[in-house]
């Protein structure tokens, strides 16, 4: 065997099976002998196990793949079963958020003895808010945040965080709305403003902060405060409404398609996508528009008397310096620096509501923001904007 480095692999099997070798230390060495011999000088065995090992890696690879669907298959239909399970209200301090920033600077700036003592104050001052030592108690600002889109989403966790905020405040208490939309759906921030509303029915003071944008919808739901303030350069107003939609109708004839719509009631249906328009239904659309606007301004009216609706009510927006002069907004600042003026004399509470989202959910949410940035970068390439 060792001399024509040939290799009989009945033997060791046999001899085994058969039990002729009895010792195992002697098959240890055929065992050496024979993967001595076959590995190096078998080239038809090394392509084998080349294959075999990449067929495994690929079956392991298809394996994982079916593994990983499976689990999220089986995730969405847990999450479909369970309703609203692990929804949450999350509540900060931002008081000792802000504290905190402050003191990472101290630390730097301060001498040792000096951190020592702040660090002896903080931990002395947080015990006593433990202990409820504090002599009396300070008025709170509830901060809550709402960032809209198309449809308000945001409505949904902000009607939450309200409804907590009215069963826990007291006399003195405030609320901060640090508001961002560019409008949307009529009915959608009209449930939006009437949310607000509820604050005012209490006798509940509310801000809206806008740093970036409160346009349309947005104004709508911002008007209801009993002030508002703004960046220099945010956008501010756009008091109108708009409706648009494209028709196929020539399209579809000249692909011999029909289209047929059915209704009772003269003006069930107005404009549509794939019919063919009349001018009364034109002049139904926007007769509605029209009723629309009219409810806005309307609304606008009812909480910001001080406005001049026949200059504001156009359609148009103003960046935040022009707002305050067309009495828009009532004061120029950034929310930031409305929370940092208040830290020393109120405690700041953060409400956020977090509401679990089924897998559908938050593929549609996703789909719709993707659809949204889309959108807005379409309107940054054709818009104003700095060179």
């Amino acid at each position: 065997m060792q001399g024509s480095h040939s290799v009989n692999f009945g033997t060791l099997p046999f001899c085994i099976a058969g039990r002729r070798i009895r010792q195992h230390a002697c098959i240890v060495p055929r065992l050496m002998r024979v993967f001595h011999y076959v590995i190096p000088r078998s080239p038809g065995l090394s392509a084998f196990l080349t294959e075999y090992g990449l067929f495994l890696a690929k079956t392991l690879t298809v394996l994982a793949a079916v593994l990983v669907v499976l689990a999220a298959a089986m995730t969405a239909i847990r999450e479909q079963s369970v309703h609203r399970r692990g929804d949450r209200l999350e509540v900060h301090d931002l008081n000792e958020r802000f504290r905190g920033l402050a003191d990472s600077v101290r630390d730097t700036l301060l001498s040792d003895a000096a951190r020592k003592a702040l660090h002896k104050q903080r931990r002395k001052q947080a015990k006593a808010r433990r202990k409820g030592d504090t002599p009396t108690r300070r008025p709170r600002l509830f901060v809550l945040n709402f960032r809209g889109d198309l449809h308000a989403h945001a409505v949904d966790e902000l009607r939450e965080e309200i409804s907590a905020v009215l069963q826990v405040a007291e006399s003195g208490d405030e609320v901060l709305l640090r508001l961002e939309s560019e409008g949307g759906l009529v009915h959608a921030y009209g449930l939006g403003a009437s949310q607000l509303a509820r604050f005012k029915q209490r006798g509940i003071p509310l801000t809206v902060a806008v740093d970036k944008v409160a346009a349309s919808g947005g104004y709508l739901m911002a008007c209801v405060a009993d002030r508002i303030i703004a960046a220099p350069f945010a956008v501010i107003g756009s008091i109108g409404v708009v409706g648009q939609l494209p028709n196929f109708n020539r399209l579809l004839r000249r692909m011999d398609i029909d289209y047929e719509l059915h209704t009772a009631g003269e003006f069930k249906r107005t404009l549509t996508l794939f019919g063919e328009n009349t001018e009364a239904a034109r002049a139904k659309f926007r007769e509605e528009l029209e009723e629309t606007h009219a409810l806005f301004k309307q609304f606008v009216a009812e909480h910001r008397p001080q406005l001049d609706l026949a200059r504001v009510a156009t359609g148009e927006h103003w960046f935040g310096a022009r707002a305050l002069a067309l009495k828009l907004v009532d004061a120029l600042q950034t929310s930031d620096d409305y929370l940092l003026q208040k830290i020393d004399e109120a405690d700041l509470v953060e409400l956020r509501f977090r509401r679990h989202r089924t897998l559908s959910d938050r593929l549609a949410r996703g789909l719709i923001r993707l659809g949204g940035g889309l959108l807005r970068g379409a309107q940054d390439m054709a818009g104003t904007r700095w060179r």
